[in-house]
């Protein structure tokens, strides 16, 4: 086991009391129950014993472990998901193109009466403003204007 977890008394003070409140999430009691069975002091378990006698996957008790050993309690308890950054497709100016081509009347070489999501795509393509973009995107960027 990579990850040894070492409760001090008032870390394990303050897990036996939260087990005792009822009000709090389940996945944190379960987060809980895991770090006082995996304490070295205590009964330093095995992560699949643990998995088992608390009905939950292997992998959430190494989880559990490794946030508590690397970033401390509270983070081991508190499930927060990472946030995923994703950058922008379109910045403000290539944006107000797009808002611009999408107010416009649609070219007659193109055959069609009204902007379809596909057709602005792949015009902002044409036109150079992007290298590539899907019609999803540009969806999402028109709902955000309307």
């Amino acid at each position: 086991m990579k990850y040894l977890v070492q409760l001090k008394d008032e870390e394990r003070t303050q897990l036996r009391a939260l087990l005792k409140v009822d009000s709090a999430p389940t996945r944190k009691l379960t987060h809980a129950r895991i770090l006082l069975k995996a304490d070295q002091q205590g009964a330093g378990l095995h992560d699949k014993l643990i998995a088992q006698a608390l009905d939950v996957n292997p992998r959430t008790v190494l989880r559990v472990r490794q946030r508590y050993v690397l970033d401390g309690l509270e983070a081991a308890l508190d499930h927060l998901r990472p946030q995923r950054f994703k950058p922008k497709k379109l910045d403000e100016r290539t944006e107000a193109h797009l808002i611009a081509l999408a107010c416009s009347a649609v070219p007659e070489s193109l055959g069609h009466k009204t902007w379809t999501l596909r057709l602005l795509a792949d015009q902002m393509v044409e036109l150079g403003h992007v290298d590539a973009i899907s019609h999803e995107t540009v969806r999402v960027y028109l709902k955000k204007t309307s």
